[in-house]
């Protein structure tokens, strides 16, 4: 693993497929120019907003964003992770797939969302992702590369299970990467401490790219996509407009916490 510098995107998604990724592609351009080998996009950077249409044209979805993951990561020479896109089963549902993407425009792995987001919020918004979504029932695995170091795979709403993290960082995981659409109401209270326990209790780099704003009439995004250190320090952080947050990856930052608070190595039951 060397030193690099990472981006998590933070975007504005809608419910239109050619918008997202014309805006995808600006903040893409945006990270590289700051020297990010390693860009990450949020969950449903390609579409956002209205399930029925989602479903009706994810087929469409489908094939343009792993078109362009493959062909973003090949144009700009980088490590692109496209953070969830609808990959239909065939049953009438989609996988919230995300895929990883190498700078040959290669697939080096992708993650079918495991936790679906059925919830019934305080402030009157009921959420039901698993009518439109097949739960994936493979636990994220970690791409272990060279120069990125370990990097382990997960989606939003993923961040409430710490166990799927302590399994990565069991396999190796030194980045954990956690692409979301969290909303803006358990955004501003859960987001960041979710974000922050995850690192700290894994001694990870924590990538967090995110929507943000409004993306149709009921669903709004908390924003504030973020790298954080192993310690639990956040090193970058988008705020709520569309952006990019930017951070070096340090080894030796990771072995000096690894050495300081040796948890990983503590671990009784897992």
């Amino acid at each position: 693993m060397k030193s690099y510098r990472a981006a998590a995107v933070q975007m504005n998604s809608l419910p239109d497929l050619s918008k997202n990724l014309a805006q995808a592609e600006d903040l893409i351009d945006l990270a590289v120019r700051q020297g990010a080998e390693l860009v990450c996009l949020p969950e449903n950077f390609s579409f956002l907003g209205d399930e029925q249409a989602k479903l009706a044209q994810a087929e469409a979805i489908a094939q343009a964003s792993e078109k362009f993951l493959k062909t973003m990561a090949q144009k700009y020479q980088i490590t692109l992770l496209g953070g969830g896109f609808p990959v239909p089963t065939g049953n009438g549902k989609v996988y919230n797939t995300a895929v990883l993407v190498g700078s040959e425009g290669e697939e080096l792995v992708r993650y079918e969302k495991v936790h679906l987001f059925d919830v019934n919020l305080p402030d009157g918004n009921t959420y039901q992702e698993s009518q439109s979504v097949l739960a994936g029932t493979q636990l994220p695995v970690v791409y272990h590369s060279k120069d990125l170091g370990g990097l382990g795979l997960s989606v939003c709403y993923d961040v409430r299970f710490p166990e799927l993290y302590r399994s990565l960082s069991r396999m190796g995981a030194e980045v954990l990467i956690v692409p979301a659409a969290f909303t803006a109401y358990t955004g501003k209270d859960h987001w960041q401490v979710l974000l922050q326990a995850r690192a700290i209790e894994n001694t990870c780099y924590m990538i967090a790219p995110a929507q943000t704003g409004r993306h149709n009439a009921v669903r709004q995004s908390h924003g504030h996509a973020v790298i954080i250190d192993p310690w639990g320090i956040i090193l970058a952080d988008a705020g709520e407009k569309p952006g990019v947050a930017i951070a070096a990856i340090e080894p030796t930052r990771l072995e000096q916490v690894r050495r300081q608070m040796p948890a990983l190595q503590h671990r009784v039951f897992l």
